[in-house]
């Protein structure tokens, strides 16, 4: 029963997370939004205690129910596992002692805090379980769950009806695309051959829990008088945690997934409270059935060392920012008067990080790159950071849309606050980034054509035209100039950009009609700005 009811709420807890990346309307980040925020790595990045101090004590209780329930990236490897189980046989694993694993999992534990405390993203980015699913549900399943919705447009188009509508489908990096292809490959061939694997050995959230799980208050436990040691528990422990021979089951390890109750014939192991009625404080017995002593050196370990690693947690969350700020504006529209080309990414000096990420400093410091900001973007602004630094953090970029002033969705389903909640009237009052005009693109230099695209669409009124004779523009100063003389009534008219208003929605480079690369485009600032 307790195996049942674990493998169904699992199984509801996957399909919402994955639906979370795969809904490109925001309807579903209103309703199931929190269960991205429950995860543990981004509470801790959002210094979220209340979900540290739940997650804490539901380990303390009922041991490691969280990797097996709420992390879908161990949800996922138990299906694989399954289906696995289905083609090989269910009797395929086996009890296996921590020799080097244990020096391997502390090892990357210690490295990950070490990252998160010297800000280094891209190593967090790769060792979190849930960004790890967030990067292969967004780059395999986005795509077909938006494929599928197109095909459903179209039928819909044909009886007019307008129950669907399509949306665009393209690659946003080829760099995350490889590394969530690598990941899906390396922890799916683990996962089939030897189940969780990967959650006790990499895994640094299943040492963290492992480690609480220790001294877990319910936990299971052997009844020598009725175990037969059949080995079917052992055999069907996907943790390769239980020692049926011993009669012993490392706890750190166990994910509490129940199967081996679900497979015990004789009712020889229970899930109970640690020290009632089971073998928890008895000494293992031996196939001679003769007591051993039992060592305690590694199963032992004080509850002084429990709260220190609780409090070394906590302090891990304090060290992060929870520095809040608004953020942007933009807008839509048609325009163009070249003809149509793809536009090329211009050289920015600065990356463009999106509303509410106070600047590049904070993204980097708190993002773990699980791409659902991006999977959330609207407007096919946000893609994945190309730099080795951000390596697969959302940047933003133009030449597919710009930042709409009324989207805020970005910021709404951000769990790690890499991203802080914003408002609409917050997102037009902050500054991004800065537009920065460059004259040997602009059309009205090369064609002779009068131009007004980029001062039409700016909703802040940062751009004006100027008379292009008496302009003082060049490609460095961006500032509008007075001037008492008359321009010829016939004079075309350049941009002139007031840099104190521009809030760097993108808006001017998206409707820029220059080909390859626009006569306007954003140049990141390193910290946003109210205007």
């Amino acid at each position: 029963m307790l195996s049942k009811i674990r493998r169904l709420t699992a199984v509801v807890i996957f399909v919402f997370v994955t639906l979370l990346f795969l809904d490109f309307s925001g309807t579903l980040h209103q309703w199931f939004g929190w269960l991205a925020e429950i995860q543990l790595i981004p509470a801790i990045l959002a210094t979220n205690f209340v979900v540290i101090g739940v997650l804490v004590m539901i380990t303390f209780l009922f041991g490691r129910v969280y990797c097996s329930v709420i992390c879908p990236l161990g949800i996922m490897q138990d299906g694989i596992s399954h289906i696995a189980s289905k083609k090989k046989g269910k009797n395929r694993f086996k009890y296996k002692k921590m020799t080097l694993t244990f020096y391997l999992r502390y090892g990357v534990l210690l490295l990950f805090i070490v990252s998160i405390l010297a800000g280094l993203g891209v190593v967090v980015a790769l060792l979190d379980p849930y960004a790890g699913y967030g990067r292969i549900a967004g780059n395999f399943l986005n795509p077909m769950y938006r494929s599928t919705n197109n095909l459903l447009a179209w039928f819909a188009e044909r009886i007019d009806s307008y129950a669907f509508y399509s949306v665009e489908v393209w690659m946003k990096s080829l760099i995350t695309f490889n590394i969530a292809a690598i990941s899906l490959v390396v922890i799916g061939i683990l996962a089939w051959k030897n189940g969780r694997t990967y959650c006790n050995s990499i895994c640094p959230v299943g040492t963290i829990l492992g480690f609480i799980a220790k001294f877990s208050l319910f936990r299971l436990t052997f009844d020598k008088n009725k175990c037969k040691k059949c080995n079917a528990c052992e055999n069907h422990c996907k943790a390769s945690c239980i020692n049926a021979k011993e009669m012993n089951i490392d706890h750190s390890r166990c994910v509490a997934c129940f199967n081996c109750i679900g497979q015990c014939k004789f009712g020889a192991i229970n899930y109970v409270m640690a020290n009632i009625g089971t073998e928890r404080n008895v000494a293992p017995v031996k196939a001679d059935n003769k007591p051993t002593t039992l060592n305690n050196n590694s199963e032992q370990l004080s509850r002084r060392n429990l709260l220190t690693f609780v409090g070394t947690l906590g302090t891990l969350a304090i060290t992060k920012n929870v520095n809040a700020q608004p953020l942007q504006l933009p807008l839509h529209a048609d325009g163009g008067l070249a003809e149509i080309k793809d536009k090329k990414i211009p050289d920015r000096k600065t990356s463009i990080v999106p509303p509410g990420a106070l600047g590049a400093q904070n993204m980097k410091r708190n993002c773990t790159a699980c791409q659902l900001c991006i999977s959330a973007c609207q407007n096919n602004v946000l893609r994945p950071s190309h730099k080795l630094t951000t390596l697969m953090q959302p940047e933003m970029s133009f030449e597919r849309g710009y930042c709409r002033p009324e989207c805020i969705e970005c910021s709404s389903v951000c769990p790690t606050d890499a991203i802080k909640p914003i408002t609409t009237a917050d997102k037009s009052a902050i500054s991004i980034g800065h537009a920065v005009w460059i004259k040997e693109h602009c059309i009205v230099n090369k064609d002779n054509l009068q131009c007004s695209n980029c001062e039409r669409h700016c909703p802040t009124n940062a751009i004006t035209l100027v008379p292009r004779d008496l302009s003082l523009n060049d490609k460095s100063e961006n500032t509008p100039k007075d001037s008492s003389k008359d321009a010829p009534e016939d004079s075309l008219k350049i941009p002139a950009i007031d840099k104190e208003r521009c809030i760097g929605c993108g808006a001017c480079e998206h409707l820029c009609p220059a080909r390859p690369f626009s006569a306007i485009y954003v140049e990141g600032n390193l910290r946003h700005h109210s205007i």
